[in-house]
């Protein structure tokens, strides 16, 4: 029997984090990975900076080289190809553009962008040139934009304090060039968390569901980006892939709500309701630039 051409070959399907490593596991890399895992992806890596970091905080950044960041994704890509990719910590201005540039060569075909800038403390990670370049060369790039309140606060310049301000918000980082933007409304008040989904060129779609109290919250904003690009891998819309990536944070939350990890904000629980590894019928051979 002879093997499988590259155009009728059986594969997994093959999602890329580039993004921060979280020592403690429940952010960052280690967060996509389970997050993939557990939707039955197959799950690839691009460091941007190792941190020394706990259910506590961040001790330590240790930033990866960008030409050192250029190799890891050019690994990945020229051989085993990639069809989605979920961006995480971009500390750098040239951290972006080796990003940029390699969405341009590799024409990846699903990107989304967690634009992480505000810690959970207030204090900002990246600096206001690093962001005017995010928004500048990813913004048009990516597929999706998922930022939370204070990021998007900090993206139009203002405060965002009740659901009804979501729209006019939603707008305004839609002028800012990109395509879509899912604002998540986690950080109001209330006994509801409402998000929106804007589109450019497409439907908007409003998301609510009750608040699940928990302290496990960390690395909820990697894991929901993370499920939104393994729903678009697997052939999902985008109004679809935010549905079920927000069902599966969802139940993450509601499964590891009354676990206890380490003195801070524990992790979700990834592995509440593993699918098995999916397998997809395409091209195996990656484009070669």
């Amino acid at each position: 029997m002879q093997n499988a051409s590259p155009a009728t070959a059986t594969r997994y399907p093959r999602l890329l984090t580039i993004a921060g490593s979280d020592s403690g596991g429940g952010a960052g890399i280690q967060a996509d990975l389970k997050t993939f895992s557990a939707l039955g992806c197959y799950g690839m890596t691009a460091i941007t900076a190792l941190t020394a970091q706990n259910t506590l905080g961040v001790a330590g950044i240790h930033a990866v080289p960008p030409a050192f960041l250029e190799a890891q994704i050019a690994a990945v890509a020229e051989d085993i190809g990639v069809d989605a990719v979920k961006l995480g910590m971009l500390h750098a201005s040239e951290i972006v553009m080796v990003v940029a540039h390699a969405i341009d060569r590799y024409r990846f075909p699903h990107v989304v962008l967690d634009p992480v800038m505000v810690a959970t403390s207030g204090d900002r990670l990246i600096g206001e040139q690093t962001v005017a370049v995010m928004v500048c060369e990813l913004f048009p790039r990516v597929t999706l934009v998922t930022p939370n309140l204070d990021e998007a606060a900090l993206l139009i310049g203002r405060p965002i304090t009740s659901a009804e301000e979501l729209e006019a918000a939603a707008h305004d980082l839609l002028a800012l060039g990109a395509r879509a933007v899912l604002l998540k409304g986690g950080h109001l008040p209330g006994e509801e968390v409402v998000d929106l989904l804007a589109q450019a060129d497409g439907p908007w779609r409003r998301f609510a569901s009750p608040r699940i109290a928990s302290r496990n919250l960390h690395g909820t904003g990697c894991t929901l980006s993370a499920a939104i690009a393994a729903q678009l891998s697997l052939g999902a819309t985008l109004a679809q892939a935010a549905e079920r990536a927000r069902g599966f944070v969802l139940g993450a939350m509601a499964a590891g709500a009354q676990v206890t990890m380490g003195g801070g904000h524990g992790p979700l629980n990834h592995g509440f309701a593993p699918e098995p590894m999916r397998r997809l019928q395409g091209r195996v051979a990656a484009h070669r630039a």
